[in-house]
């Protein structure tokens, strides 16, 4: 799941963005007149968590438990009391003892992360029953979510969103397919409206998912097809390796059954595989630029779901970009360290020799030191790519979505919402 996902910086970029469709979240929170907030001490990180302290932390947990990491308590503490009443959970809120309101944006996208990370360590049934109760509570009509549910930044279901709630439920012991919206439609209908289908043309962009549709068409995005890509296969952002390699084959055409979720899911791997094949990775043009550069974060999670749906091979190049490429763009980050260690896991490679970095100790780094590691990170400067990747800076991505004309409103995880290659 990318990096950059957070629903709350979807929010902030949508005020400068009217009237245009949803786009990113950002690792980094943009300037603000005010003070940021004061860190707290059970968090990952040393940035603003204004628009991401949950999706970070969630993934710093789910990425430690994956490796065998116990993490310390007091950052479980600190996730599990980030929850409101009602089950849902905020991008970020300051005050724990002031309870939601109106006032507190409330994100799919976050709540789903902490499913997943709390669903895995275990011992927090209460809580992860209320979330999920709660995601459910504000299923869309069509199947689908949106990020901001029932809230002002609330632009209807969107493809990112809705698979990153179904990898979700699938990580607590639901079944997406019998998970279905008031009107009777599935959570898995709501997702493969999304798929672009046997008409799509160019043909290469059949299998791939769009965001949401623009102008009533659907675009092939990179981040949204993998995320759909983990729904479809019923797994979240923790992949068992899988000892079966197989190629990955493009959309089926005609569909043997398109209503099916594991098809629909090889399908965009299929786009995801011929996608990479271009340059070894995703890339994503720049405000102001003519050329697309490097999205770290979309080709991290583009290896995750194809090594998710069996095609190692097909996802080997774009690991050994990442292994080359990635230092700098994880450098102090939890959200896309663990990333990269669920990537790592993913696909079978060591994420304490992963291109010359202990990513373990990075992560151990951030944060509170888990219970009997050693936080010390080992890790070599890597130049190749001073290109910026994918997600680094909020502004950056408002920009890029206003210049876009696509605007800015998630993997989940806020995230670009267009065209990537």
């Amino acid at each position: 799941m990318n990096v950059r996902r957070s629903a709350a910086a979807l929010a902030a970029s949508a005020v400068l963005c009217v009237g245009v469709a949803p786009a990113a979240l950002a690792d980094t929170a943009p300037p603000s007149p005010s003070a940021p907030p004061v860190i707290p001490s059970g968090l990952y990180g040393k940035s603003d968590p204004t628009y991401d302290g949950v999706w970070r932390q969630s993934f710093a947990l789910l990425a430690q438990h994956t490796v065998g990491v116990k993490p310390a308590a007091p950052a479980v503490a600190w996730l599990t009391g980030q929850q409101c009443a009602n089950g849902s959970f905020p991008s970020f809120r300051a005050d724990t003892a002031k309870e939601c309101d109106a006032s507190t944006y409330i994100d799919s996208n976050a709540t789903a992360a902490a499913v997943q990370a709390l669903a895995a360590l275990g011992g927090h049934d209460e809580t992860v029953k209320k979330a999920v109760g709660w995601l459910k509570s504000v299923q869309n009509p069509d199947g689908g979510w949106s990020s901001n549910p029932g809230g002002a930044m609330d632009t209807g279901s969107d493809a990112n969103s809705t698979g990153i709630v179904i990898s979700a439920l699938a990580a607590a012991g639901e079944k997406p397919a019998e998970v279905t919206s008031k009107a009777g439609t599935s959570a898995y209908a709501g997702l493969l409206s999304f798929q672009l289908g046997c008409a799509a043309e160019p043909a290469s962009d059949r299998g791939a998912f769009a965001y949401q549709p623009v102008d009533g068409k659907l675009l092939a995005n990179a981040d949204a097809t993998a995320a759909a890509a983990l729904a479809g296969l019923g797994k979240g952002a923790a992949i068992v390796p899988s000892g079966t390699d197989t190629p990955a084959a493009a959309l089926a055409c005609p569909a043997a059954d398109p209503a099916d979720p594991v098809a629909a899911a090889q399908g965009a791997a299929g786009y995801l595989a011929q996608a990479l094949k271009k340059d070894g990775h995703l890339t994503a043009v720049t405000p102001g630029a003519d050329q697309p550069t490097p999205d770290t974060g979309n080709t991290a999670d583009a290896v995750i779901a194809l090594a998710a749906a069996g095609h190692k091979q097909a996802a080997a190049g774009a690991l050994e970009w990442l292994k080359g490429n990635s230092a700098a763009w994880a450098k102090d980050s939890p959200a896309a360290l663990g990333t990269l260690i669920l990537t790592a896991h993913a696909t079978g490679t060591d994420p304490k020799s992963f291109g010359g970095t202990d990513l373990v100790a990075a992560l151990n780094a951030t944060g509170p030191a888990p219970q009997g590691a050693d936080t010390d990170a080992t890790s070599v400067e890597n130049k190749k790519d001073d290109k910026p990747s994918g997600g680094q800076n909020i502004w950056w991505i408002i920009g890029a979505g206003a210049a876009a004309g696509m605007g800015i409103g998630i993997l989940l995880s806020g995230r670009r919402k267009k065209n990537q290659l």
